[in-house]
Order: structure tokens, then sequence, then C-alpha cells
């Protein structure tokens, strides 16, 4: 497996998504129950397993209950994933989440996407710098996430983080409420995918890759193909799998996202 520097952490250039785990498919309420009904605690840590057999080193998950408690069966059990942690807009204020993440000995932080998409929208950015600020004291890189290029437009000019999540699509709006509501129309529109591709091109600061299937609407080898021609040095992709279409589906993305890396021009 391909490894990167990234902001200063060493990790798999395919890092494990799991929106999926938490029901999160943005395909429908019904798709979300299905995933949800899949992805006993069980079947999650099979497939955690399963990543680092494959050589991926890295999890990306939510600071929500669910998944913290998971992690830590995982690593009763002898799981060596790092965990890049996700702050989002529920259970409770975002410090409370990063004390959370630290106290699971989380390598990275971000704030969620919804949220940095709702504050840019709400002109509500001076609530950013100081959780950057906590997450740094407590000893984890720091980032921020996003669906909306504007949202790394100011980060550009006004935020010192470690690293940001680039989405390729930007399905919802999030200007008047930065939580995801499941079965809202979501649109994967193929000139949001080139305009963040275009912003990344130039970004002063390492990328995570994400929604480079478009939540399973892409073909994959188109998918991986064209992430992996914008992929910097010090860049990587994060990937969700939902085994229940396909329990050989984390193996064949590992594959397909080898086979766009090593043919990348």
């Amino acid at each position: 497996m391909d490894t990167v520097n990234l902001a200063g952490v060493e990790t798999s250039r395919f890092i494990l998504g799991s929106n999926p785990f938490s029901g999160f498919g943005h395909q429908g309420v019904d798709r979300d129950l299905e995933m949800t009904r899949y992805y006993t605690t069980q079947r999650i840590k099979e497939t955690l397993f399963e990543a680092e057999e494959l050589g991926i080193t890295t999890l990306l998950a939510r600071t929500g209950s669910h998944m913290m408690r998971i992690l830590l069966e995982y690593r009763d059990e002898g799981g060596k994933l790092q965990w890049f942690s996700q702050l989002i807009p529920d259970e409770g204020p975002l410090e409370n989440h990063i004390r959370r993440a630290h106290s699971m000995n989380a390598t990275a932080c971000h704030i969620h996407g919804g949220v940095m998409d709702y504050l840019v929208a709400q002109n509500r950015t001076d609530e950013v710098k100081p959780l950057i600020d906590l997450i740094r004291e407590l000893g984890m890189i720091a980032g921020i996430a996003g669906h909306s290029v504007r949202v790394f437009e100011w980060a550009e000019e006004h935020l010192d983080c470690d690293y940001y999540m680039c989405c390729y699509y930007n399905p919802s709006r999030r200007d008047e409420r930065p939580e995801h509501v499941h079965g809202a129309d979501e649109k994967y529109r193929p000139e949001d995918r080139d305009a963040m591709v275009k912003f990344i091109a130039h970004a002063s600061r390492p990328v995570i890759h994400y929604k480079v299937l478009a939540a399973g609407r892409n073909d994959p080898a188109e998918a991986f193909s064209f992430a992996a021609q914008h992929l910097r040095d010090g860049d990587a992709v994060c990937v969700g799998v939902y085994l229940g279409d396909d329990n050989e589906m984390l193996r064949k993305d590992v594959e397909l996202f080898e086979q766009a890396i090593a043919a990348k021009v």
C-alpha cells in the first residue's frame, strides 16, 4: 500500500471512511436504514481488521458515541488503525468532541464539512480558529472539511491549519443548517468536482480527497483514475464501503486505486 506523509503523519494513501457504518449512504432513507441494519458492531470490526490486512493504516470516523464505542472494542481486540476524527454537529458542543477525540488517542481531528459550509455561509468564521487551537493544544493535527470551494478559499486567506478534507461534490447546501438530512435531495454535478480539483491543484495544505465515488454513483475505475490524476505528493483519498452490496468491495476498491496510482502519468 502506497503511503504519504500528510502534515507530518504517516498514513496509507487510501484511508478508510466510515459513513456507511453510521448509516450515511447519501442514497435515500431506505438505503441509510439498510446500511444501519447491515453494519452491526461485529461487521464493522471485521471490516476494520480487513482494512489492516490490505495495508490501510488509517480510519476516518466520527466522534459520535456509536463509532467511539466500536473503536474501543476494536482496539481492545488488538486493532491498530490510527484514527482521524471528524467533529460532528450533534451530541453537544464541538469542544467536547475535540476532548473525546483526544481521550481516545486520535491522531488527527477536523471540523465536519457541513459545519464549515454553515459557518462560512453564516459569516461565523470567528468560531473556527479557537477549535483549531484546541485540537493542536491537545496534540492532534488539525484540519477542516468542506463541500464548497468557498470554504477553502476562505481558509487560504484566514486560517492556519494542517490539512483540508475536500469533497468532490456539494450535493446539498448547508447554508441554513450544518447537519446532513437523511433523504435530502442530493445533486452530484461534474462541474463541482472540476471546481474542487482546480482548487486542490494550488492548495497550500495537504488534502484528503473524499466522496470521490459520488456516494456510489460513479464507476469505481473512472473515479479512482480521476482522483489519482489529481492527487499531489502529500494527498490521500478517503473511501467508505458498503459490503452488503459486495463483501469484496474493500479489496476491489484498494486494487483499483493502486492500479490508478500506478498508471498515473
